[in-house]
């Protein structure tokens, strides 16, 4: 057939009406107001146009409560979860949490801490304590180095004697005089320090030897009963001693006389020579003292 053939062109006017209708519809229904939803044409032809309508509502409808429902669940969901969701969540968490402290206690044991040692309080008040001064110590006073003996005396004889020199030395008595002073205790009591054995006192004090010759004590044997002092005096060798130098200032010239005759006016003796025999130890005793 030819395309420019009249009975082919032409349509029924039903048919054309029709077409027409659908061309109208199909015009509304494109471009940009054309709705989502494609029809069929089957559809239309049953529904007709205000069926169609009805239909197109009722998609929008059920697409905007689809909508709403998404809307919901996604604000539910940032607003955290329900109620129960939470309680679930925190219970696992503290399952997982005692589950994991239980196996850390398995793993091993953290090793215990020393206790921190206490430090010293310290009071606002107290004061530093002041260095203390080193104390003063008092030197002892060093006793004097006692003479080495000479001429057979014993160490007791030796300090007698350095005592009866001593005493002569303060009172600046000669050197005779020193001499004769030493062998006159040699002679009376081999200069030692001797109570008497008639003066129960005089044994209270310190004695190196006992008596029997009247009263007599001391390292010159001098009594008290004769006026030479108190038996307590007399017992102490630097007192005899000094008793003695003062009776031989008092007897005129006994420089000149000899050692024997000198002590022998001082003493009285009933053995008046008897000195003589320990002058010359007496000078070495005197000699070895005063070096």
């Amino acid at each position: 057939m030819h395309p420019d053939d009249d009975i082919d062109q032409k349509l029924p006017p039903q048919q054309s009406a029709s077409h027409s209708t659908d061309g109208a519809s199909s015009e509304r229904l494109t471009g940009r107001h054309r709705s989502a939803i494609s029809t069929p044409r089957g559809l239309r032809a049953v529904l007709g146009t205000a069926g169609l309508r009805v239909a197109l509502a009722t998609g929008v409808t059920c697409c905007l409560g689809v909508t709403a429902v998404a809307l919901a669940a996604t604000r539910e969901t940032d607003e955290g979860p329900r109620p129960q969701v939470a309680e679930a969540v925190a219970d696992r968490a503290l399952i997982v949490e005692d589950g994991a402290a239980s196996r850390s206690l398995e793993r091993s044991s953290p090793s215990p801490t020393p206790p921190a040692s206490p430090s010293p309080s310290v009071s606002p008040s107290a004061k530093p304590s002041a260095t203390p001064k080193p104390k003063k110590t008092t030197a002892k006073p060093t006793q004097p180095a006692r003479p080495k003996p000479v001429a057979g005396l014993t160490q007791a004889q030796m300090d007698n004697a350095k005592v009866i020199v001593d005493v002569g030395v303060d009172m600046k008595i000669p050197r005779k005089g020193l001499v004769v002073a030493i062998a006159t205790a040699m002679q009376e009591s081999t200069l030692l320090n001797y109570a008497s054995g008639v003066l129960p006192e005089s044994q209270n004090y310190a004695h190196q030897a006992i008596g029997w010759d009247h009263d007599s004590v001391g390292l010159f044997q001098q009594r008290p009963s004769s006026g030479w002092g108190t038996v307590r005096d007399l017992m102490r060798p630097a007192y005899a001693a000094r008793a003695f130098y003062e009776a031989l200032l008092q007897v005129p010239g006994w420089q000149e006389m000899s050692v024997t005759l000198a002590a022998q006016a001082v003493q009285i003796s009933a053995f008046p020579y008897a000195y003589a025999q320990h002058e010359e130890r007496a000078s070495t005793i005197v000699a070895a003292l005063l070096s």
